[in-house]
């Protein structure tokens, strides 16, 4: 794979005027309606380099968008990591320590014998995690691909993408083997649960059009929770539904054994190989094969190659 530089199309806001919060929280502010309604939270820099949700989070901030019913929190998680961001090094600031969305494990979060920049930051958004009932967290990808709904390996996370309508492809999956993701955390991870929760990769990092996208989930996401009433939203963010949504269910992860990992074409996502047995990639000189008809290739790339991580999820295509 040639690992393109992508065109930065997005300026990264000053995000310093909502370094107070109104939680107790930095970056962290919560609005009441004071009328019964569920409590939604956005999340945005889950990853310090993924822009698209700061620019949306911020927009609703500073046109003071407040709830019909319910609450809203609005969330800026990995500021510290953010404020790396050198557009010499764009993907260098995706985190500090180490992955913000692989900590999310009720046992690693308890551990204070660890340490880390994201694990402090996530032990301080916890209590407030703990308390909502639908989460929408925004980020984007290395390479530029389809946008997608992440929805998780659950029925009700399926339900709640194909009730959001955005964006057309829905991922069901189980998260990565480096730990566990804010969205798979707590209840929204249990199928008995009330509490949902969908992750939502907006396109390539830098590209304006994620931002368009952030925008109009965002304004889907709260109308579906029932926070907001149309004429809430923000002019403009609202943007037609997909003529056809397709869901793709992940069955297995590739995880790179070293650094000799290469893929067969320059894959950026969604690639689907109609024949089982397509070789795709090589891993440590081992040829990597499609193990089904109509195997999906979901967000491929090497940008943060290493061992242990995963270059790519192949997924069956259901619909």
């Amino acid at each position: 794979m040639t690992l393109e530089a992508y065109p930065i199309e997005v300026d990264f806001p000053d995000l310093s005027a909502y370094a107070e919060g109104n939680t107790g929280i930095p970056y962290v502010y919560t609005f009441d309606s004071g009328r019964p309604g569920s409590h939604t939270m956005i999340n945005a820099l889950t990853h310090g380099n993924e822009v698209c949700g700061a620019i949306a989070v911020k927009a609703l901030l500073d046109g003071r968008l407040r709830p019909r019913f319910g609450r809203i929190t609005l969330a800026f998680a990995n500021v510290d990591a953010y404020q790396r961001w050198d557009p010499e090094r764009p993907d260098a600031s995706r985190f500090v320590d180490q992955d913000f969305n692989r900590v999310w494990e009720p046992a690693i979060l308890d551990n204070l014998e660890l340490d880390s920049v994201e694990l402090r930051r996530a032990r301080a958004m916890r209590p407030l995690v703990d308390t909502v009932d639908f989460l929408l967290d925004l980020h984007s990808m290395h390479e530029r691909c389809a946008p997608l709904n992440v929805c998780g390996p659950l029925d009700k996370g399926v339900a709640m993408a194909q009730r959001l309508g955005v964006p057309s492809w829905i991922i069901s999956d189980a998260g990565h083997q480096e730990g566990r993701r804010l969205r798979d955390y707590g209840g929204f991870g249990k199928a008995e649960s009330s509490q949902n929760a969908l992750l939502i990769e907006c396109g390539q990092h830098w590209e304006a059009q994620a931002v368009t996208v952030a925008r109009n989930c965002c304004a889907r996401f709260l109308l579906l929770c029932g926070n907001l009433d149309f004429e809430d939203v923000p002019e403009g963010w609202l943007k037609p539904h997909p003529e056809h949504r397709h869901v793709v269910r992940v069955t297995d992860a590739v995880v790179a054994d070293s650094m000799d990992f290469r893929f067969a074409d320059n894959y950026t996502g969604l690639e689907t190989f109609e024949q089982p047995g397509t070789v795709i990639g090589w891993n440590g000189g081992e040829a990597v094969r499609t193990p089904y008809p109509n195997c999906v290739l979901v967000m491929p790339s090497l940008r943060q190659l290493r061992a242990g991580v995963t270059v790519v999820r192949l997924g069956r295509l259901l619909a």
